[in-house]
């Protein structure tokens, strides 16, 4: 059943014109069906055996019949509207005409007195009566106009063009369906009453209220020169399609017009008496036979009344004559060719510009070759209409309104709508629709502006993603910049191997963080979580101290910390409410909100959750002001004890046992000059520096180098960077080493942000935690922090016994300042490090 709506949903989907024509056309075949009236119940009080409205099987089916081909006949015209341009502007003009029409036709029934119950098929003799296609092509002249003051030139000499044609028209609809009112029918008569003054109104609606709502409709919404370039191909395919009127069918119809004249004037002057009579004994209800044998019955039920035949026999020669007789995709269709031979044209013209430049580029230089390469890595153009002179000002803001809108420009056409204010620099990926684009045009006006044209030569900028970018990672983006990216490892880690992405510009990191990892390669590194959680502080003030204490009572009690954790939780699957602290300062309090994110690091995602539980607290203390949602108690992005203390993000701590042989041959030191190092350097050193969670070497090197490699936040290296490591001896007698790293604050995550972006997502895929975890939410991001801590560990032991054996000038000498040409000997390259 699923399969089946499924199947459905998507039919209505994708043809909503259809389904929502046959809806109004069943809805309206039903509520204008004739009401049956039971034989038992009511009878005709004049005529014993017969109904008071006769139900004819017949009249229904044809009726039902008319009613929906003069529905499909309207639809067809609307959707041959489009062949004549806008499809929405173009169908509101088609809408308006046909609305306004029946509304002032409705209107001059009232004021005649006729009640309108009574025209049941009225609304279908009106749909059929109504001609779309003028009403579309006067639009179209407007839409011509190049300027606001030619939109009224160009209706009037639409008007000029449409107006003899559509007053012949109007005459000879309005004579033949006149000849409907002599039938003697009383419901044809109505009928044709209607539709003559439909036609008469719709005449009128045309000439005179149609055009000025029109004019003003354009003005309004500032539409001019609506089809840009095309403008001139339009105006002259509308002449052409309507100045050309056939003398032969003008002669016919003239001749029509005086002969229904004078059938007219004859009638209704002089009318037989006879007839007169024969009409009324027809319509005598005393007259009905009193058939009611079963020949009758069913002779009765199809048996077609005259108004229904006429009907029918027009709806048909409409369709007829719409569908066989008048041209329909010619304009679409020239303009198409015109299109293709415009699009013909600038593929020659390009060619042409290709091989001049190719020799050009032959006559050159080594050197001139290069730097011409290099300026067309960052000049070169994705449409060569750059090098034509660009158009006025107003041509192009004609152009950019259309749907195509910027495509259809030259680069020095949109920075010129850029420099007057109507295209937003930050907005050109949207304007142009084409991020790289964009991105080039950018640099183009800040390299002019900087007056320094050869400033972007070395920054790339092609091919890239930038689609994952744009409200994403980065605004007002001019290229990207290739940071180099090492591998370290394999690092054996709760038993399993991984390699370590690096990105960084700082030499000899990555062959240190690697020669940490070959150190563990026997006994590997154990890791824990021991803490997750992300934190938002928000600051508030009281009226008074008192209130202060009194709100820090309310949430410290169970039960409203379940109210807020409610509608915390509620606005993410993942932000889960744990646990809050507050902090008060006088009238100021601090409320710190810790929560599970998930896989996310989750600043945005608790920040939206915090919002929604300061409201709780706000119904208890309306009086509350809240000042930030962020009131540095997080804290983020800033040293704090609060962090390095409680903790932020995911709190880890890894460990590892290094044999002595290992200490001696791979690291080049011993045991008892790490252990004496690490309280010299990294416990009294850090304590005299009064520094906060720096109790380490260098863990802010690889926590960055790894941020960076996998999309994460690289500002958070700060709390994240928060390390103490531990040195000691190990082993019966001591000689084996034991290290350990415990990190607080790693704020770190593997989806949202940049970890969206190509490379970075290659690198968290290297490193197997892509993107969510897909049994346990949140698994990804704490093996990710794992790794970085194990990542920390590796490179703190290589640096430590650097420093411990005296390595670290030597290395950083010989690896850093290659251009001194020296060859390296291997044993120096074995015993890299870094500070």
């Amino acid at each position: 059943m699923s399969k089946i709506f499924r199947l459905y949903g998507e039919f209505c989907a994708t043809h909503p014109w259809e389904v929502i024509v046959a809806v109004v056309t069943l809805t309206t075949c039903f509520l204008t069906l004739d009401k049956q009236v039971s034989p038992v119940t009511k009878k005709q009080p004049h005529c014993v055996g017969c109904l008071e409205e006769q139900f004819h099987a017949a009249d229904m089916v044809v009726m039902t019949i008319i009613r929906c081909l003069a529905i499909l006949y309207s639809y067809h015209q609307f959707r041959n509207l489009q062949n004549l341009g806008s499809k929405y502007i173009l169908g509101i003009a088609g809408l308006f005409v046909v609305f306004s029409s029946f509304v002032f036709t409705s209107t001059l029934l009232n004021f005649l007195h006729i009640d309108l119950v009574d025209l049941k098929d009225a609304l279908f003799f009106f749909l059929l009566l109504i001609d779309l296609s003028k009403a579309a092509i006067l639009a179209q002249f407007a839409l011509t106009a190049s300027t606001r003051d030619e939109i009224s030139t160009q209706i009037a000499r639409g008007v000029s063009i449409l107006g003899p044609t559509l007053t012949l028209d109007t005459i000879v609809e309005t004579l033949v369906i006149g000849v409907g009112t002599l039938s003697g029918v009383e419901r044809l008569e109505m009928l044709s009453y209607f539709a003559c003054l439909s036609a008469i109104v719709n005449y009128l609606i045309f000439m005179t209220f149609y055009p000025a709502c029109l004019s003003l409709m354009l003005e309004l919404a500032r539409i001019s020169n609506f089809y840009g370039e095309k403008r001139q191909i339009i105006q002259k395919k509308l002449l052409e399609e309507n100045e050309k009127a056939n003398p032969a069918v003008q002669r016919v119809k003239l001749i029509m017009s005086f002969g229904l004249l004078v059938v007219h004037v004859q009638s209704r002057w002089s009318v037989n008496d006879e007839f007169k009579e024969s009409i009324n004994n027809l319509k005598d209800p005393m007259n009905c036979s009193d058939d009611t044998s079963f020949y009758g019955y069913v002779m009765r039920q199809f048996t077609l009344s005259a108004d229904h035949i006429v009907i029918l026999i027009l709806l048909v020669t409409l369709m007829i004559k719409f569908m066989f007789f008048e041209p329909k995709d010619h304009l679409k269709e020239q303009l198409e060719q015109d299109v293709l031979l415009g699009i013909e044209k600038d593929i020659q013209k390009r060619q042409r510009a290709r091989t001049t430049s190719i020799n050009a580029e032959a006559q050159t230089e080594c050197m001139q070759q290069k730097l011409f390469t290099n300026y067309l890595e960052y000049d070169d153009t994705i449409n060569d209409k750059d090098t034509d002179v660009p158009r006025s000002l107003q041509q192009c803001l004609e152009i950019y309104r259309t749907d195509n809108g910027a495509k259809e420009l030259s680069d020095k056409e949109i920075i010129m709508l850029v420099d007057t204010k109507h295209i937003p620099a930050y907005n050109l990926e949207k304007a142009v629709q084409n991020p790289e684009r964009g991105v080039k045009i950018r640099r183009k006006i800040v390299s002019n502006q900087m007056k320094q044209r050869s400033v972007f030569v070395n920054l790339p900028y092609r091919q890239y993603d930038y689609g994952k970018v744009m409200g994403a990672c980065c605004e007002n983006v001019i290229g990207y910049v290739p940071v180099p990216l090492g591998i370290a490892g394999p690092l054996l880690l709760d038993d399993k191997q991984y390699f370590i992405p690096m990105a960084t510009t700082e030499g000899c990191l990555v062959a240190s963080a690697n020669r940490g990892c070959r150190a563990l390669e026997r006994t590997g590194i154990k890791s824990r979580i021991v803490a997750d959680g992300m934190t938002r502080g928000p600051v508030v003030r009281f009226h008074s101290i008192t209130r202060a204490s009194e709100a820090v009572m309310w949430l410290k009690k169970r039960e409203n910390f379940e109210k807020i954790k409610e509608n915390f939780d509620s606005t993410s699957r993942f932000a889960k409410l744990s646990k809050l602290t507050t902090h008060i300062a006088g009238r100021y309090l601090f409320i710190r909100f810790i929560a599970q994110t998930g896989d996310a690091m989750g600043m945005n995602m608790i920040s939206k959750g915090t919002e929604q539980g300061l409201k709780i607290l706000q119904n208890q203390f309306p009086e509350m002001d809240i000042l930030s949602l962020s009131g540095n108690v997080c804290t983020d992005k800033k040293p704090s004890a609060i962090n390095w203390i409680e903790g932020r993000g995911k709190s880890v701590v890894c460990e590892a046992v290094i044999p002595a042989n290992i200490v001696k041959t791979v690291l080049k030191t011993n045991t008892s000059a790490m252990v004496d190092l690490n309280i010299s350097k990294n416990m009294v050193g850090s304590a005299i520096a009064g520094s906060i969670g720096g109790y380490n070497a260098h863990a802010a090197n690889i926590v960055t180098a790894i941020f960076i490699a996998t999309g994460q936040d690289a500002a958070q290296n700060v709390a994240s960077s928060n390390c103490m490591t531990i040195i000691e001896p190990y082993g019966a007698d001591g000689e084996d080493l034991l290290i350990s790293c415990t990190m607080p604050s790693v704020e770190i995550g593997t989806v949202g942000g940049g970890t969206v972006l190509p490379a970075q997502s290659a690198c968290l895929e290297m490193l197997g935690v892509k993107g969510p975890h897909v049994e346990v939410p949140g698994d990804n991001a704490k093996q990710l922090a794992r790794i970085v801590c194990g990542a920390v560990l590796a490179g703190e032991l290589s640096l430590m016994a650097a420093l411990a054996s005296g390595h670290l000038v030597r290395s950083h000498l010989r690896f850093n300042r290659s251009f001194t040409g020296k060859e390296l000997k291997p044993t120096d390259r074995s015993m890299s490090c870094q500070t």
